[in-house]
């Protein structure tokens, strides 16, 4: 069995960080493992609080995970301080992991700042180099690239800048161009596009968690890249097909949608 790690916050709603991360591992066949590095109090309204784990603790999860059950992918993303990034960063170069897929938390869809500025700063220059892959959204790509995002050009030249910085691949998602679900997919030699159609489905809240998290579980699986992004892609859509709708706000996705119980 494939193991995957995701290393990034609690949703206690269910729909985005650890939980999303582990029912989508689950729905890919593979055995999750996680290690929190925040609590946070949200729904589909918004998050109300957080509680970030201390970097010590956060540094004996990843120890306890790494020394036992080597994961063959690890999935990152809600990082609140600059100490927090550090001991991830020093994990991944000790236990030398692979397939290392980042989704740049920076704010929750309701936007609420997840990760401060020196915790930003300190993972532009000695975590996202250590990346296999970036995965940031509209908003991201512009704060990463420092330039507006607005069509597929602007997204091309944003991607070349990042993929250029870090020195990894990017997947620009343009889930928040109007009308647009088309992905782009940039670095090491790479420039494809996913095409998709927007749905027209309110409930989205974990969307990027979950993308990022499939990707990671395809990697593990030993997909080449645009595979794993490919595949990635064809499970979200088949998500946000379900349509589910629970709580009041932005809700979360059915990860099980592509399951079936039989006795």
């Amino acid at each position: 069995m494939n193991t995957v790690l995701t290393i990034a916050g609690s949703d206690c709603s269910g729909g985005a960080g650890i939980q999303a991360d582990i029912k989508t591992i689950l729905a890919h066949g593979a055995y999750a493992m996680s290690v929190v590095t925040a609590l946070t109090a949200q729904n589909t309204l918004g998050v109300s609080g957080i509680l970030e784990t201390d970097a010590t603790f956060i540094k004996a999860q990843l120890d306890a995970v790494f020394s036992d059950i080597p994961p063959q992918a690890v999935k990152i993303g809600m990082l609140c301080t600059e100490s927090a990034v550090s001991v991830v960063r020093d994990a991944l170069r000790k236990y030398n992991a692979k397939n290392i897929v980042i989704d740049p938390v920076l704010c929750s869809s309701s936007g609420t700042r997840l990760m401060d500025s020196k915790a930003f700063q300190r993972a532009k220059e000695e975590l996202y180099p250590l990346a296999t892959l970036l995965t940031p959204n509209i908003p991201e790509i512009g704060v990463l690239s420092g330039i507006p995002v607005k069509d597929a050009g602007s997204m091309v030249r944003a991607a070349q800048i990042i993929s250029q910085q870090f020195g990894c691949a990017v997947l620009c998602k343009g889930g928040h161009l109007e009308g647009a679900a088309d992905d782009l997919l940039h670095g090491h030699g790479l420039c494809c596009w996913f095409r998709g159609k927007h749905i027209d489905n309110p409930n989205t809240h974990g969307t990027g968690c979950t993308l990022s998290s499939a990707i990671a579980c395809n990697l593990a699986d030993g997909m080449e890249l645009p595979k794993a992004v490919g595949n990635a892609k064809k499970y979200l859509t088949c998500l946000l097909k379900d349509i589910m709708d629970l709580g009041h706000g932005n809700g979360p996705l059915n990860h099980g949608a592509q399951l079936a119980w039989t006795e």
